[in-house]
């Protein structure tokens, strides 16, 4: 039988190899997974002797990540705002840039309930997550608000035209315990006709250029390309989304899209065509990359000239 840090070695080689961009993250992360214990155990113990079926179950799932199927996949789940998500192929796999979108949407509920609480027995705020995949941006919402006790408060809606990436959404709401104020409905984008419009709209939709998903890390190619692919500049499905705004926003709402990195000119400008008269912010990820876009309807009664500035 082989020991921690022998098998580690022989992982890392062998996924170097195989062309992964994170060797040594990989196989940490799927040896702990083969041996039941924490990425930070397999760091700690390297002299410790495997067992023989973890040593196989460790192996197996080598075999996989050398064919480029990504470490979410094979491990069933993908950490996330610091929770845990189921992760198959029904989905994208979560990105830690899509936190920021997380983070700007709780801080803008919990302004506005702070300052304006719902009267007891009044509609609740509402925040639709649009294109929600596996429901990671709408059910790490829910936990964050519900550690705040302001859940109660809120209805979040996730929406998908995907029936499998729903359901994984429905499982992972009910794995987190908020599958009561959390629900996914089948909708391209927001449903035909939006009786309620949302306090806030928050969306990671597709946004790689067509032809570049070829260039992608071969872990993409086990993902979702609908799930990827944004059109020939990467802003198709966003610039729908766009056209639908003014319908699907409440007065005084809030949109938070997220885009790419290198977007944050081509998105201005097509915001400037479609949405001339609203609000800009782009708000930069953790790498100083633009990230998360932050779209404010214009005033009612702020005419032709009515707009807040372009970013």
């Amino acid at each position: 039988m082989a020991t921690v840090a022998e098998l580690l070695k022989d992982g890392i080689d062998r996924l170097r190899a195989s062309g992964s961009e994170t060797p040594r993250l990989d196989v940490e992360l799927l040896l702990g997974h083969a041996i039941g214990a924490d990425r930070t155990v397999v760091v700690a113990y390297p002299d410790v002797t495997v067992s023989s079926e973890a040593e196989a179950r460790f192996e197996a799932d080598l075999v996989r990540r050398e064919a480029g199927e990504p470490v979410a996949y094979i491990r069933g789940f993908k950490e996330f705002f610091g929770l845990a998500f189921a992760s198959d192929r029904r989905a994208l796999i979560p990105r830690p840039e899509t936190e920021l979108v997380v983070e700007l949407a709780e801080r803008e509920v919990a302004r506005r309930l702070l300052a304006a609480p719902r009267p007891p027995g009044g509609p609740p705020l509402r925040v639709a997550d649009i294109g929600t995949g596996s429901g990671t941006i709408a059910v790490a919402l829910g936990v964050r608000l519900r550690k705040r006790g302001m859940l109660g408060e809120v209805e979040i809606i996730g929406t998908d035209d995907v029936v499998e990436a729903l359901e994984l959404a429905r499982e992972n709401a009910v794995g987190h315990t908020v599958g009561d104020r959390v629900r996914f409905v089948e909708a391209d984008l927001l449903p035909p006709v939006v009786a309620n419009p949302f306090d806030l709209i928050l969306a990671n939709l597709p946004y790689v250029r067509s032809d570049v998903i070829g260039e992608l890390p071969i872990a993409a190619s086990f993902e979702p390309r609908h799930a990827l692919d944004g059109g020939p500049d990467g802003l198709a499905v966003i610039r729908r989304l766009l056209v639908r705004l003014p319908d699907a926003l409440a007065p005084g709402g809030v949109a938070f899209l997220e885009i790419g990195g290198d977007q944050a000119a081509s998105f201005s400008s097509v915001v400037a065509e479609l949405l001339p008269h609203w609000g800009l912010e782009i708000e930069a990820d953790l790498g100083g990359l633009p990230r998360v876009a932050r779209l404010l309807p214009p005033p009612p009664d702020a005419g032709a000239g009515g707009g807040f500035g372009g970013d």
